[in-house]
């Protein structure tokens, strides 16, 4: 029997999108949701208690990261992750493969895994190196130095569910290798192979019935890829699954609709690192449950505050003398107890506490702002929803 179970609530007509209940050993979680990120057991300056007062429901901490700091065996004496921060709701960690790419190819390039229109892919389908000095993969794993004090390190399917285990979250992932949008047909080919191989070995490696096990889907901006990654991935009995990896931004709905038509429609599905608000509402409609990103909280440390209207940069002049709050009708803490005015005053003074209330205020708006489609979802007004917010979104 599953770690975990998932029910289908309401279905999107004429859509993929679904709003359910994923029950977890610490507790629900009604989907479509947002996952705040907690790289180091820690949503960067913000309590547990904040978090949960936010209304998100779940929390997604980083292997590679905790085995590096503190290392997974301080995890494992705590009694796992959510007892280690003081967080007692549903946990999920990723396997560490996105590491491979961050290190490797994306640090050399300057991108990330959505390539934006302003990216150029190579010609002809050129090849490209994959992965920079920092790491090497072979056919059983990965070998990385670390980006705190340059030793080396070794990953294999194996050794990432290890830690995962050690780590304790309710959620955990397979191990996989995530490949750039800027990838050859070839490469992306052998890659994948790989990333199959690897997501048996991780089933098997899998020691734990107390957490729940999710494959990944892999394949790039090739749809053909992505399919037989589906399929694969697929006839594996993972208890969900992740869509990862490297997107075209223009091709990217179109691959999670044809991923998510092959996937069991009665386990959840994870859409890894997207948080852009125009690709959320693509995600939910076509069929994606939970979503993680870094992206809210580190605008937020940038000083950019989202808005229904917009994304504000706080720095700016215009705010110097607003003393009202960030958003109108915002129930969060920030926008309950602070002023513009005074968050411009933090940012230009370079005060921590800025970065606190500006990390709270873009949690609570795209936790409630997905809690929402769910809403949109049951009562059967997403569309309209969508087509609402979006325009004026877009206005500003």
């Amino acid at each position: 029997m599953s770690a975990i179970q998932f029910h289908i609530e309401k279905k999107l007509t004429g859509a993929l999108g679904r709003a359910g209940i994923l029950t977890t050993p610490h507790g629900t979680v009604r989907t479509p949701a947002f996952v705040p990120v907690g790289t180091l057991a820690t949503v960067k300056s913000i309590t547990p208690e904040e978090i949960k007062a936010l209304g998100a429901q779940i929390v997604l901490a980083n292997t590679y990261h905790l085995y590096l700091q503190p290392g997974e065996a301080i995890m494992a004496k705590a009694g796992g992750v959510g007892k280690f921060m003081h967080y007692d709701g549903p946990t999920m960690t990723d396997s560490g493969g996105f590491q491979v790419f961050s290190l490797g190819f994306a640090r050399g390039h300057g991108i990330a895994k959505v390539l934006g229109k302003d990216k150029q892919r190579p010609q002809k389908d050129k090849a490209v190196s994959e992965h920079g000095n920092l790491v090497r993969v072979d056919e059983d794993g990965v070998t990385f130095m670390s980006h705190i004090d340059g030793s080396t390190h070794r990953f294999t399917p194996e050794r990432s569910i290890e830690m995962q285990e050690n780590i304790g979250a309710d959620i955990i992932f397979a191990f996989d290798e995530c490949t750039s949008p800027l990838l050859s047909r070839e490469k992306m080919e052998a890659s994948l192979a790989r990333t199959h191989r690897w997501a048996q070995r991780s089933f098997d490696a899998r020691t734990r019935k107390d957490q729940a096990l999710f494959g990944i889907v892999q394949g790039g901006r090739y749809p053909d890829l992505r399919k037989q990654s589906a399929e694969y991935i697929a006839s594996i009995d993972f208890d969900g699954f992740g869509i990862g990896g490297s997107f075209d931004k223009d091709d990217m709905t179109t691959i999670v609709a044809l991923v998510n038509e092959i996937l069991p429609e009665d386990k959840p599905r994870h859409m890894l690192g997207i948080g852009e608000i125009e690709d959320l509402f693509e995600g939910v409609e076509k069929g994606i449950d939970l979503f993680d990103c870094a992206l809210p909280t580190r605008i937020a440390r940038n000083g950019t505050l989202l808005t229904a209207h917009g994304k504000k940069d706080i720095v700016k002049a215009e705010y110097k003398e607003n003393f009202g709050p960030i958003e109108e009708n915002c129930a969060c803490y920030t926008c309950a107890n602070y002023t513009t005015a005074y968050l411009h005053h933090l940012f230009k003074a370079n005060e921590l506490l800025g970065y606190r209330l500006a990390t709270i205020h873009n949690l609570y708006f795209i936790v409630h702002l997905v809690d929402a489609m769910r809403a949109s979802i049951i009562d059967d007004t997403f569309f309209d929803f969508k087509k609402g917010f979006l325009a004026q979104y877009r206005l500003a």
